[in-house]
């Protein structure tokens, strides 16, 4: 059978490679990540030995050269096991896709070799405290410093925060008018001053470090820019955005997936000793999982059809792509809701992964650009208004 996102023979190896490593070391630590809130450190230790997280980097710089099709599938199944892994990857590539199309940034071909090899984690810095979740309107700006530059900002909800070697970080350009006169620009770990505030707590993708990070006043060099200065929403929009919908769409159906193989194995498995029937017996609870099952593969074959527009460079792309984000993260809230109220005790006390996989689904709801957002954004490119 052909896969949805019309992935060809040899990425099916590929992805059958990361079923390999999701059912493996990211299912065995997948619970602990979650319950004590840490960094999936084995899990994406082993996507980098295996290729994965240069999956999307040029094949001239070591990398697979791989595009969103198989991105997606590869997010989607390990979002299925470890939804926090699944985020850690999808960031970083992301963040990889603004390195790869830098015109300025000097040394990139190193830079993407690194990261090829496994040896480099990166990850984007864009929300801001002073913007929340408009994230393409960052508040902080670039000061000029002895032909260079500095940057003092707060930059809130980065992903790896603590374990990742360097942030695609954006600011507004020197004397800018507008938010939007942004520039992006790669600020390394290694080359501080960097601080990581806080641990993350929050109620789902528990291990991803989600933490604000701020810089003080740390230097940017002219060769450390990413964009020309201004150009930086052009990258964010046109690069970034796309390849964050995609991967984070696609993590939603994995989501959804996880609950559906959760709770078909719960309705398999769970039994009446007084009646000798099992629970699949009865119709109430088949339904519910008809209709997640119904609403996962809605969600899925609109990521197809997304993927597609983009493939052909259609002019509708866009707008597929923020309809594919919307209806995915809100199939991942309906389908795990079924999920739980389907497995009733078994889900509420934590026996099954259903209850972990309900409260990451609810991630997806408030990450930039959120629900409320990208609603206004499919109604504003359906009645001809410009996004901004």
């Amino acid at each position: 059978m052909a896969h949805v996102y019309g992935l060809k023979s040899e990425q099916i190896l590929f992805r059958d490679q990361a079923g390999a490593l999701a059912g493996g070391v990211l299912r065995t630590h997948a619970r602990d990540v979650d319950g004590a809130g840490r960094f999936p450190e084995e899990s994406i230790a082993a996507l980098g030995d295996a290729g994965f997280l240069g999956l999307c980097v040029p094949r001239e710089n070591g990398g697979a050269g791989e595009g969103l099709p198989l991105f997606a599938a590869v997010a989607e199944l390990l979002a299925q096991e470890c939804g926090s892994t699944a985020m850690v990857f999808v960031m970083h590539v992301a963040a990889t896709q603004a390195i790869a199309a830098s015109r300025t940034l000097a040394r990139k071909g190193e830079l993407l070799t690194s990261i090829a090899a496994g040896k480099h984690l990166t990850t984007l810095a864009f929300s801001e405290k002073g913007s929340r979740s408009q994230f393409w309107a960052p508040v902080s700006q670039l000061e000029q410093a002895n032909g260079a530059f500095v940057i003092s900002a707060e930059k809130s909800w980065v992903t790896s925060a603590h374990h990742a070697n360097s942030y695609v970080a954006s600011a507004q350009q020197p004397g800018a008018a507008s938010p939007l006169e942004s520039t992006l620009f790669l600020v390394r770990r290694s080359k501080g001053p960097v601080r990581v505030l806080t641990a993350f707590d929050g109620l789902g993708l528990r291990g991803n470090e989600s933490a604000p990070v701020v810089f003080d006043r740390a230097p940017v060099a002219r060769e450390d820019l990413l964009t020309p200065l201004g150009e930086g929403a052009a990258t964010m929009l046109q690069i970034v955005l796309p390849w964050f919908n995609v991967g984070t769409s696609a993590m939603a159906i994995g989501l959804c997936r996880g609950a559906m193989a959760a709770t078909a194995g719960h309705l398999q498995a769970g039994t009446f000793a007084h009646t000798g029937t099992g629970l699949r017996d009865l119709p109430t609870l088949r339904a519910r999982l008809a209709d997640m099952s119904v609403r996962t593969e809605q969600a899925a074959a609109l990521l197809a059809r997304s993927l597609e527009e983009i493939e052909s460079g259609g002019a509708a792309a866009p707008l597929f792509v923020l309809q594919t984000r919307l209806a995915s993260i809100e199939a991942a809230i309906e389908v795990t809701d079924l999920a739980m109220k389907a497995c009733g005790g078994a889900a509420f006390s934590r026996h099954l992964q259903v209850e972990r996989l309900f409260r990451d689904a609810r991630a997806g709801w408030v990450m930039a650009p959120t629900a409320d957002h990208l609603r206004d954004f499919v109604g504003r490119a359906l009645t001809g208004l410009p996004l901004f």
